[in-house]
This record gives structure tokens, C-alpha cells and sequence, in this order.
């Protein structure tokens, strides 16, 4: 049977928002979308549909190469999956996109989380339970708690996860682009 890898990429985009986000959890990451390739060519989230305005959000493909993505610092993490698994993850993605206009981004639950009480709201993630809920829905991870107390640190402490690369989103893209190669795992040395 053939492993994939999946990779889960966290963020820090700069934005009012997340600098809001930040002030209260304190990490330097505060968005987490998934992606199916090392090029982060096909990248899933739920997030703002516009650059310009936080407010309306829902599910979104992401690219990196644009907008609030061009400047942002990142990790990126990958694990190994099977084939079935994959495809699970993946189908599962994808009827979440052919239903987007209905799906929401769950504001609600981001005050749930400040407050440690799931908030589940039917068709609505913020970004972190999004990636949770894929992980968890197609058995890849059993989290100990809801995916909606999920936050984009959490998913950096899993033994699952394979640290691939941390710096400018930029650097990693272009470092990498068009090339079909899995990155060595490498470590950046934390400044005490």
C-alpha cells in the first residue's frame, strides 16, 4: 500500500485580527489550513473570503502565493497517511467545497474557545477545528477534546507531526516551487 503525506501549514499573516488573536493565545501561529502536496498547491482552510474583510468568511482555497499570504511567516508540518486514508481526507474536503456557499465561518466558536465551552454550529469552522475535524472525521486523530477547543498550537504538539520547515512562506514557496521533492526534516534553532 502507498503512504501519502499530508501538511498542515500554520500562520502568523500579520492582519488587525490576528493581532487580536494573538494578544489573547500568546503563540506565534494563529491560522492553520491543510494541504495534500509539499508545494502547498492545493491549501484548505476556513477563513476570510477577501483580503479586505475579516467578517465574512467560510471555507477557502488558499494561495500562498497571494494577498495576505505573501508576506506571513509560517510551519509547516507534514504525516504520513495511507491511501485510503487520503482519500477519505480528501473526499471529505471536497464535499465541503462543492457546499460552500453554505458553510460559515464560526465566529461563535472562537468565543466558545476564549471561554473553554465547544460551541458547534452545523456548517460553520474557524480554522483550527476545520483542520481538527478533517483529522478526527477520517480517523487520522483521535484529539482528546473537542476540534472546536482545537487551537492552531495544538495541532504543532502532535507526536504525529513532522516538522518540515519554519521562516517567510515566501522563502519556503519559491525555494521550492515546481520541484516534486519531500523536504528533509530540519531544525531551527530557538533564541532564548
Amino acid at each position: 500500500m502507498t503512504e501519502k503525506r499530508v501538511y498542515i501549514l500554520l500562520t502568523d499573516t500579520g492582519t488587525v485580527f490576528t493581532k487580536l488573536i494573538k494578544l489573547y493565545t500568546k503563540k506565534p501561529y494563529n491560522h492553520a489550513s491543510i494541504s495534500f502536496d509539499s508545494e502547498l498547491s492545493e491549501v484548505y482552510s476556513f477563513g476570510r473570503k477577501t483580503a479586505n474583510n475579516p467578517f465574512v468568511g467560510g471555507f477557502v482555497k488558499e494561495d500562498i502565493r497571494k494577498g495576505l499570504f505573501k508576506q506571513a511567516d509560517c510551519a509547516i508540518y507534514s504525516f504520513t497517511v495511507s491511501e485510503v486514508q487520503m482519500q477519505k481526507i480528501s473526499r471529505y474536503i471536497k464535499e465541503i467545497e462543492a457546499q460552500k456557499e453554505n458553510y460559515r465561518y464560526n465566529f461563535l466558536g472562537l468565543f466558545g474557545f476564549i471561554l473553554n465551552k465547544p460551541i458547534k454550529r452545523n456548517k460553520a469552522f474557524f480554522c483550527s477545528q476545520f483542520v481538527a475535524s478533517v483529522l478526527k472525521e477520517c480517523n487520522i486523530i483521535d484529539f482528546e477534546k473537542s476540534p472546536s477547543l482545537i487551537a492552531p498550537n495544538d495541532l504543532q504538539k502532535r507526536a504525529e507531526f513532522q516538522f518540515v520547515y519554519e521562516g517567510k512562506l515566501k522563502t519556503y514557496h519559491n525555494k521550492h516551487n515546481g520541484k516534486k521533492v519531500h523536504m528533509p526534516v530540519h531544525f531551527i534553532p530557538i533564541k532564548m
